[in-house]
């Protein structure tokens, strides 16, 4: 059965970055600076939506995110792009600019 975040993440129009992420990790930690940078620089175009896997293990589950961080971009509600560990700003936005141009 799909959760209603699930559900929600599959209406979504337009692209959506998720985070998958805990406070624990600390590959997350060195990423979280980054994921503002990308926020920030998104705004307006792309909504980004970060989950904390200790609070969110099933929709996680759903998703089939096995490892953090985890990076998914969305597009119309389709998963598009996703890649997992500390990844750098410019290949994200790359990547988001990529879903919102196709």
């Amino acid at each position: 059965m799909e959760t209603d975040k699930i559900k929600a993440l599959k209406e979504e129009k337009g692209v959506v970055f998720v985070e998958f992420y805990a406070t624990w990790c600390p590959h997350c930690q060195k990423m979280m600076p980054v994921v503002d940078d990308v926020k920030a620089l998104f705004e307006g175009r792309a909504k980004v939506y970060q989950f904390d896997i200790d609070l969110n293990g099933e929709f996680a589950n759903d998703l089939d995110v096995k490892s953090i961080p985890t990076f998914i971009i969305f597009k119309d509600g389709k998963e598009v792009w996703r890649t997992v560990g500390e990844t750098a700003a410019d290949v994200l936005s790359r990547k988001l600019d990529e879903a919102l141009q196709s």
